[in-house]
């Protein structure tokens, strides 16, 4: 068998075992967790709050780099590795957030002052390294990965 070869099945097998080695609590535990919990920040005055969540272990080296409104560099809020959150102030009104892995993945969020707002990064097996997607969460699953997860790297809290 090529080294190649050896390699990929490796990858696939590894990625089986953590894939189905995590779990989540049921909902109604995740709400008790997280009802009495204060997260970290709230958000400043007139603006929102983001929180972006990436409980999962897949990957953890690989870094999953968040922007606001585009691509560039000057829009980077932070990053991610397994099992950490980052957050970030926005501004009223619609924004695009994107995630950088091997892939971008995108979101789009409707601010209002006051808002609190939880996104997951989610990895996936990629060809090179990591892939991932974005999505919406629930405030209650939301602030039980921030109690249950370390802070990640923060460029900028503010956009």
């Amino acid at each position: 068998m090529r080294v190649g070869a050896i390699k990929a099945a490796l990858a696939a097998v590894t990625f089986a075992v953590l894939s189905g080695c995590a779990s989540l609590p049921s909902p109604e535990v995740m709400k008790a967790e997280a009802a009495t919990f204060q997260l970290p920040k709230l958000p400043e005055e007139g603006k929102a709050i983001v929180y972006v969540v990436r409980p999962s272990i897949l990957g953890t080296m690989i870094r999953f780099n968040v922007f606001v409104d585009d691509q560039e560099a000057a829009s980077e809020m932070g990053f991610t590795r397994g099992s950490q959150y980052i957050y970030f102030n926005l501004k009223p009104g619609t924004h695009r957030i994107y995630s950088k892995a091997e892939n971008w993945a995108e979101t789009e969020v409707k601010a209002n002052a006051g808002d609190i707002i939880f996104l997951q990064q989610e990895p996936a097996m990629g060809v090179m390294m990591a892939r991932n997607n974005l999505f919406t969460l629930p405030e209650f699953e939301g602030k039980y990965h921030v109690k249950t997860l370390k802070v990640g790297t923060i460029h900028k809290t503010d956009k």
